[in-house]
């Protein structure tokens, strides 16, 4: 999983879910970081490896080269920074140039725990944007824990439904075999910073 923007809360809500804690006090994520936790999702035992990408600009070339290998990603905004949800359709094209076709996604709005007047994007804002790119939506806060456990199971049960599908397919079960010298021919011709308080 990889998340998108600066200063949103993509730390905050990665602590939230794998550690069960809140922290004012983070810095910018430089370049990656991740955790993992084991999650039971449907009577199974599910490892979660989730990977913390920094949002800021000097980062990206960092960033995208783990969209290849991502199943699923989170696409995070501050409800109360307008310029962050506004950035998204930046991030959904960045993905789609970087990522597998079929990856699972979710718009996140973050911060949903800061008082009515601070907000800049309104839920039905979000809720239309992800509407438009057929993704879900939640709103979320890792201060007050809103939705956290929710929208990480919602993505693991995605991923895991898409890949239950994937196998039962039966041309998918089919093992393909150049033969060498066809192989040969081919080969030779081809600063943290506080962004997470309320």
């Amino acid at each position: 999983m990889s998340k998108s923007e600066q200063c949103v809360g993509k730390s905050c809500l990665l602590l939230r879910f794998s550690d069960g804690s809140f922290t004012t006090s983070f810095i910018t994520t430089i370049g990656i970081d991740f955790k993992i936790r084991t999650i039971e999702l449907d009577g199974k035992r599910i490892k979660l490896q989730i990977w913390d990408t920094a949002g800021q600009e000097r980062f990206r070339t960092i960033t995208t080269a783990y969209y290849r290998g991502a199943m699923g990603i989170l696409l995070v905004y501050d409800v109360t920074d307008e310029s962050s949800f506004n950035n998204i359709r930046n991030w959904i094209r960045n993905i789609e140039q970087h990522a597998s076709d079929n990856v699972n996604k979710i718009l996140v709005g973050n911060k949903a725990d800061m008082d009515e007047s601070k907000r800049a994007v309104p839920t039905a804002k979000g809720q239309a944007l992800a509407d438009e790119y057929g993704i879900k939506f939640f709103e979320t806060s890792a201060k007050t824990n809103l939705n956290v456990e929710q929208v990480f199971f919602s993505i693991a049960r995605d991923i895991k439904q898409r890949l239950a599908e994937t196998d039962s397919k039966p041309e998918d079960r089919t093992i393909k075999i150049n033969k060498p010298d066809q192989a040969a021919a081919e080969g030779s011709a081809a600063s943290r910073s506080a962004c997470c308080g309320s």
